[in-house]
């Protein structure tokens, strides 16, 4: 398949209109949007198409365009893009499906105990591990695993979003050296290539940035998120792998998997399909884990509505709330005691519906 040209591509005008902001991706904004004919719901991830950022721009919907056919990997859409007026820069709209549950971060906070049960987080490890089996078998490193890239739908299925910072590996080398991703969740091996040029990596840094995700979930943040970024840069590398810090509280096998997915070494490091064959992902009871999940989801819509609903109430409609923001770069979608995504805007942003 060939790349996108950009240039070729419609205008959304007529064909989606965006409803609401609802987080941001790497190079863009991303809004919950519906097909103007049909009423589908989707994710539209907005970016500005600038000289500098064209490259990777194209390379995020070439991605998506071949390899978004899988149950774990948020399905493409199409893309399109509106012309700037006045000297300001096309965008790109890159459309995608919509997981209206949030994603594994927003279920965590969710949660009294900022903490999901062990076997929730056996099955969202099995589902984030096949949609990377899928993409490591076609030679794409994800290179930004994380909770906030992790999406839930309402039916509890998993999917992997924002590949602005994938990559395709070459046939021939079958490494990289671009130093690239969030920085607490990255590799000490792309780390190292800021250091050292000479310095590669392969896709086993996604299983890295796997077992960091793990210890999120469990933990409810990952490992040295108190400290600054630059600084947390510097110690990945040189500190043992991180552990959990309750080892009572999670089952031997739990403590294994991420003691496996955290191999410093990662030519000793195993592959998403060894690791699919670990017995953390694979004894657990699906159906038990799926309802459970749902219910939570469910329970948090509730109680969203129902802030809502007063909120509507007492303010008559007219309150106009800044976007709430996580730590970092990240709007987070609302919890149970956040305000609900309609009535969440950016200051000074209008709302904006195409005709």
């Amino acid at each position: 398949m060939d790349s996108i040209d950009l240039s070729e591509l419609r205008d959304p005008a007529g064909i989606f209109e965006l409803i609401e902001v609802v987080g941001n991706g790497t190079y863009g904004q991303v809004h919950k949007g519906r097909h103007v004919k049909t009423g589908q719901l989707a994710a539209i991830k907005i970016m500005e198409v600038t000289e500098d950022e064209e490259e990777e721009i194209r390379l995020e919907v070439d991605v998506l365009r071949k390899f978004s056919y899988h149950q774990n990997i948020a399905t493409y859409y199409g893309a399109f893009v509106q012309k700037g007026d006045g000297g300001q820069e096309d965008q790109l709209w890159l459309v995608m499906e919509y997981c209206g549950a949030g994603s594994v971060t927003d279920l965590v906070k969710s949660t009294r105990a900022r903490s999901l049960k062990e076997d929730w987080i056996a099955f969202i490890c099995r589902e984030v591990l096949r949609g990377l089996s899928h993409l490591h078998k076609n030679r794409v490193i994800h290179r930004d695993i994380k909770g906030q890239n992790v999406l839930i739908t309402d039916n509890a299925d998993i999917k992997l979003v924002d590949f602005g910072v994938s990559a395709q590996l070459d046939r021939t080398i079958g490494k990289r050296n671009t130093f690239i991703g969030t920085p607490y969740w990255m590799a000490p091996e792309v780390i190292a290539c800021d250091q050292d040029p000479t310095a590669t990596y392969d896709y086993r840094s996604d299983q890295w940035s796997l077992g960091i995700t793990a210890i999120e979930i469990a933990e409810g943040e990952p490992p040295l998120c108190s400290m600054h970024p630059m600084r947390a840069l510097f110690l990945i590398p040189r500190n043992p792998p991180p552990r959990l810090k309750q080892t009572k509280k999670w089952s031997p096998r739990f403590i294994n998997f991420i003691e496996q997915c955290l191999t410093k070494d990662p030519t000793k490091r195993p592959t998403s399909d060894e690791l699919l064959r670990h017995p953390f992902v694979t004894e657990f009871n699906e159906r038990a884990v799926r309802i459970q999940v749902r219910d939570q989801l469910d329970r948090v819509k509730r109680e969203v509505q129902i802030f809502d609903e007063q909120l509507s109430d007492e303010e008559g409609g007219s309150l106009e709330i800044p976007t709430i923001k996580k730590g970092g770069d990240d709007a987070a979608r609302p919890g149970p005691s956040a305000v609900s995504p309609s009535r969440v805007r950016r200051k000074g942003q209008r709302s904006f519906t195409l005709q």
